[in-house]
């Protein structure tokens, strides 16, 4: 048996998603641009994805754009919106805990003369509202978060954001990151305030390689490439209709939200209160974190680099040093929220899928103890 405890990284497709990727390539291949038989069945199976995903989003279908991915669609929306809006003012509020997809593009658009905010979390990964509320001024376009943070799981407040905006009387569009939160807890862009929106396929037990972001009916952005008219010209190219299809079904296949909950509430409670009993072990995620994510630091002397392959290779438990787009890199959301280089080098991240099993959980437990005892912290 093994124990694939690395969701946040990504999930295993559902045997329908693939299937339906699978029929695509093999007899619906033909270009959805295309107005012959084989293009129109594609085309077809295209609306029908963008219309699943609406429903799910409670948007219209021309809300939903396809991309290939999550970082994708946030390098999309970012630098669509700061090029849209440059006449109107100057400031990006975000936080210094958001994916390398995001960071990376607020630090090339400050290079480019814009003023970024990043604001700072606490001990636990949290951002505050009053922090959002005293970023955000009347030169402010863009602001740009996460809903749930994909490394120690915190929960943003970004329903306070259009408060925010509201108040400081800004022209500021709203995006969010809700990768690691669709499929997992209520998203609606509406009830968010959200302008902009992005989600993914792969975390949702979809094919990787496809995303969509949610563009509010009225809000303007740049495009990022030319040359086509699909996407109504935001993102031109020849859709992936397979990817798109998979898509569509792993999302018409997301469960009761409040049913899985509960489920993973429990995993998460047992998970928590054994690993806490090892000697030494701390949890970095805080209270109110993401039930579907545990950031914890592991006392032995190894790195967490090799406490990841240790578990892979000798109990088969795979989990992450932190977000797998960094690479090994250390973490800068760990580092942010200020913990010891010690802490940081030896923290390691496990996430849960509404398929993950106790079973799955006590072999974690099992090597975690067992690492401790056998290799201890010098």
């Amino acid at each position: 048996m093994k124990a694939y405890l690395d969701n946040s990284a990504t999930t295993l497709p559902t045997k329908e998603s693939a299937d339906k990727v699978y029929e695509m390539l093999s007899e619906k291949f033909g270009n959805p641009s295309s107005f012959h038989k084989p293009g129109l069945d594609a085309q077809l199976e295209v609306r029908k994805a963008r219309s699943i995903i609406s429903d799910a989003l409670s948007c219209e279908d021309e809300e939903i754009y396809f991309t290939s991915g999550g970082t994708e669609a946030n390098n999309l929306a970012i630098f669509g919106a700061a090029y849209a809006n440059k006449r109107k003012g100057n400031r990006i509020v975000t936080s210094a805990i958001e994916h390398e997809s995001v960071l990376q593009s607020v630090d090339e658009l400050e290079n480019q003369g814009f003023e970024v905010v990043r604001l700072q979390p606490d001990r636990y990964g949290n951002i505050t509202e009053e922090q959002i509320f005293e970023a955000v001024s009347k030169d402010t376009i863009l602001v740009t978060m996460m809903y749930i943070n994909n490394e120690v799981g915190s929960v943003l407040p970004v329903k306070s954001i259009k408060k925010a905006v509201k108040k400081a009387g800004a022209p500021a569009l709203i995006h969010i990151d809700c990768v690691q939160a669709f499929g997992k807890v209520e998203v609606k862009p509406s009830k968010l305030g959200a302008d902009l929106l992005t989600v993914t396929a792969h975390k949702i037990h979809g094919p990787k390689g496809v995303g969509a972001l949610y563009i509010k009916k009225g809000a303007r952005i740049i495009p990022r490439t030319y040359g086509g008219e699909q996407e109504r010209k935001i993102r031109p190219g020849t859709e992936a209709s397979p990817l798109i299809a998979g898509f569509g079904t792993a999302v018409s296949q997301i469960p009761d939200l409040k049913v899985q909950s509960e489920k993973i509430h429990l995993i998460n409670e047992y998970a928590k209160q054994h690993l806490q009993a090892i000697d030494g072990v701390i949890i970095n995620s805080g209270e109110y974190a993401s039930d579907y994510i545990i950031n914890l630091y592991i006392p032995t002397f190894m790195t967490s680099q090799t406490v990841v392959q240790h578990f892979s290779s000798k109990y088969g438990v795979y989990i992450s040093n932190g977000s797998a787009c960094a690479k090994g890199k250390k973490s800068h959301v760990l580092t942010a929220m200020h913990l010891s280089d010690n802490i940081i080098e030896k923290s390691v991240r496990v996430s849960f899928s509404r398929n993950t099993t106790k079973e799955e959980i006590d072999m974690l437990i099992t090597a975690v103890r067992e690492t401790v005892k056998d290799y201890p912290n010098k």
